[in-house]
């Protein structure tokens, strides 16, 4: 049985289509008492106006991230006031995360990193029903600032030849690594 992890966030973040949505909900399913708040909901909830991100990024699209970085955060700190452990799941990378973790006061507070090889991450895209990647915005440019540009915090895993649950009973064997 797992221990209760009560009143603590972890984030699960990485590129698009690395397994953050899949691993994070099957990680939010073998805790005991947990939530699993999508940050992309929050940016998904702005009806007229939406910028979304590009390569290079307008400034309007990064006030809408930031926002949405802000409400999820606070959300994920609401809920773990109450007791519950908050998997928190986003795309927070580069210079990104080192300015978004202290938006989250809960502590105990874990990051794990899915990084699964940019092969991988194609193959995974190709196969999803919705598209992230497009001109100027490809797999090697999140992935070349994933590996180059977002501070080694937390627990990264190369999930390249994992499933979904070898991946969250990885996390869940490892969880210290990922504490910060």
């Amino acid at each position: 049985m797992i221990e209760p992890l009560n009143s603590s966030v972890i984030l699960v973040t990485g590129v698009m289509a690395a397994g953050k949505s899949t691993v994070a909900q099957a990680l939010a399913e073998r805790l005991p008492r947990s939530v699993h708040v999508r940050g992309d909901a929050f940016r998904r909830m702005i009806v007229s106006g939406r910028v979304d991100m590009g390569s290079p990024p307008e400034e309007e699209a990064l006030a809408q991230l930031r926002l949405r970085y802000r409400l999820s955060t606070a959300t994920a700190d609401g809920y773990a006031d109450a007791g519950w452990t908050v998997v928190l799941q986003d795309i927070v990378i580069g210079p990104e995360l080192d300015t978004y973790l202290p938006l989250i006061r809960t502590r105990p507070l874990y990051v794990v990193v899915l990084a699964p090889d940019p092969a991988t991450v194609t193959t995974r895209e190709a196969a999803r029903p919705k598209t992230g990647y497009g001109p100027g915005f490809t797999v090697e440019t999140l992935d070349r600032l994933l590996r180059e540009e977002t501070s080694r915090v937390g627990l990264w895993l190369d999930t390249s030849a994992q499933t979904p649950e070898e991946t969250v009973t990885a996390v869940l064997e490892r969880l210290t690594e990922a504490r910060v």
